[in-house]
């Protein structure tokens, strides 16, 4: 495997590439750089801006968690920071120790409260409905801090700075410094197995949750962290101006906020500096020029609606181009796997183990209104087995995979897996319990890496040497191959790979070869017929490819019009004449 570690950088996923290509700690040391030549050569009017933007960053970088890596419209991310501002001045006026390090802490860990009592009820709510209900908490949260003085404010008490920053000039390089943080903390979040299922809860929910990451806890997880990060960009308001009001925290410049962070991208480092200068120094600009500062609002909301028309951001568009132009030059190659034979003629012999079958299907029924799409069915797949599913189209074979991955609630029947009944689990529990499964509709992100995605469908932490064996094994790209610039037949053997990989007890897959060319077919036979030794995974197999049934399975169910005709070993089964009627639609069945 030494060739194999050589295709990419050292230091698996948490290699330290900036987000700009170049080294982390280099990217920070120019970013320093830049910081501390600014604080020298600004005057005071310019120092307060550029404080004001270091500010902005930091509440782009909120809506870049909740809305850019976890897809969740929120607009009430500045009452958040109306409350990490409020809890500064409080501690400030209380002379609770620690100083602003501290207070800063403590604003945001007021604002997580008040994230997670949103996030909540928010959790029942989509799209227009959930902007709606993170807008009515603004809303109303202006009402209740608009008849309250913030503390301090009656009495001027103003917010002390630290020692060290106490100046107009040392308290940019603080505020810069606190959003640096912010990044570096938010650049190993993003190389986290928290933060591929933000990024997957965000694609695709059912995915998510089949991977078992519950996309309640995810979606609360990144109500939490983003009112941490609003509330921490409050309290350094706080600081910057000594006092705050309600008026630099309402409901309408948080949506202006939002539309400025949707449009650019504040889930990327670029785009959160960019709308940060942008919050900051456009209100300036417009005031200087005398163009009423509506109408910035106005072109930011128009620049929104067309994000939400092309479905990316600035900053994810120009990125993509760079990707693009790159590859064009350097194309990816992927990892050699081991050479592949010619495709079988016989399936391997496999002896089944013994014990309680690995999952057990038992009078399984499915009515959708007077449609019953699963008859009665009830199945076995034996421990260390592949068994493949197959039918006609309309079947039920699809149907059958979303009930017994808890996808479809409203059915008779049980679902057993190693002998105990899994009924009462909801699809992520089922997940985490040992049942995964694929989908017909490929639902891979593309915002992620190779090597990220494989962790996140496992549903485990792999270190850097099973992903590239897991890569080479699938010939599939390395680990640091962005997923958009992966084929859609890549993509799939991907999803296999990263199912097997996690060993799950219980494997479903559904139509895995949709869409391969031969050569890749032939490598799917083989890795397919690995997984129940390699990986001590038995696998149920939903395929049209009856060459490729024949060629892995062990046994064969088939379903018509929801119920099984026949079951059984593969030779037997498929030549069976009620099996070939069903298939060719014989209508005097």
């Amino acid at each position: 495997m030494d060739t194999v570690r050589k295709t990419r950088p050292q230091g698996g996923l948490l290699a330290a590439a900036g987000p700009l290509g170049k080294p982390l700690p280099l990217a920070l040391a120019v970013a320093a750089v830049v910081v501390v030549v600014l604080s020298a050569v600004s005057d005071s009017s310019t120092l307060f801006n550029l404080t004001s933007a270091a500010v902005s960053v930091v509440f782009m970088q909120s809506y870049g968690l909740i809305t850019g890596r976890a897809g969740v419209i929120s607009l009430c991310q500045l009452s958040f920071a109306a409350i990490g501002a409020w809890t500064v001045g409080w501690a400030n006026v209380n002379d609770v120790p620690g100083g602003l390090y501290v207070w800063l802490l403590l604003g945001g860990l007021a604002a997580v409260v008040a994230g997670l009592l949103i996030g909540l009820p928010a959790l029942r709510l989509r799209g227009v409905n959930l902007a709606v209900g993170t807008f009515a908490f603004a809303i109303a949260l202006d009402v209740v801090f608009g008849g309250l003085n913030f503390p301090g404010q009656s009495s001027s008490d103003l917010v002390q700075r630290p020692e060290l920053f106490d100046t107009d000039q040392a308290y940019f390089v603080f505020a810069a410094t606190v959003a640096a943080l912010i990044f570096v903390g938010l650049y190993f979040l993003d190389r986290s197995r928290l933060g591929g299922a933000l990024v997957e809860i965000r694609h695709s929910e059912r995915a998510a949750a089949a991977h078992g990451i519950s996309v309640t806890q995810g979606k609360l997880a990144a109500f939490a962290l983003s009112a941490f990060v609003a509330g921490i960009g409050g309290g350094l308001m706080a600081g910057q101006l000594g006092v705050v009001t309600a008026s630099n925290f309402s409901s309408f410049a948080s949506v202006a906020l939002f539309a400025i962070a949707l449009f650019v991208g504040t889930n990327n480092v670029e785009g959160a500096i960019a709308g940060g200068l942008m919050g900051a120094f456009v209100p300036v600009l417009m005031d200087e020029i005398g163009i009423p500062q509506d109408l910035a609002s106005l072109l930011f909301g128009l620049g929104a609606i067309q994000v939400l028309r092309m479905g990316q951001s600035q900053t994810d568009l120009l990125r993509s181009q760079r990707r693009r132009r790159r590859l064009a030059k350097n194309p990816i190659a992927p990892l050699q796997p081991p050479p592949v034979s010619v495709f079988p003629r016989k399936r391997p012999v496999r002896v089944t183990s013994k014990g309680a079958p690995a999952l057990e299907v038992r009078d399984l029924r499915v009515t959708f209104g007077n449609l019953v799409a699963v008859d009665d069915v009830s199945l076995v797949l034996p421990r260390g087995q592949i068994v493949g599913l197959v039918g006609p189209n309309g079947a039920g074979k699809s149907t059958l995979i979303n009930t017994v991955t808890g996808f479809t609630n409203n059915y008779t029947g049980q679902v057993l897996l190693g002998g105990k009944p899994i009924d009462a689990l909801s699809a992520h529990h089922r997940a985490r319990a040992g049942v995964r499964r694929s989908f017909q509709q490929l639902r891979v992100p593309t915002s992620i890496s190779v090597g990220m995605f494989l962790q996140v469908a496992a549903g485990k932490t792999l270190t850097g040497r099973e992903i590239d064996e897991q890569l080479a094994l699938f010939a599939c790209p390395p680990a640091d191959t962005p997923m958009e610039a992966v084929d859609v037949a890549t993509r799939r053997l991907l999803e296999v790979a990263g199912l097997a990989v996690g060993r799950p007890p219980v494997l479903l897959l559904d139509e895995p070869a949709a869409g391969h060319s031969s050569d890749e077919t032939r490598l799917l036979v083989e890795r397919l017929a690995e997984i129940p030794e390699r990986f001590d995974t038995s696998l149920l197999l939903v395929e049209h490819d009856i060459e490729l049934v024949r060629a892995t399975c062990d046994q064969v169910v088939v379903l018509d019009f929801g119920r099984v005709i026949a079951s059984g070993p593969p030779q037997q089964v498929l030549n069976d004449p009620t099996v070939i009627a069903a298939y060719l639609g014989d209508s005097t069945r």
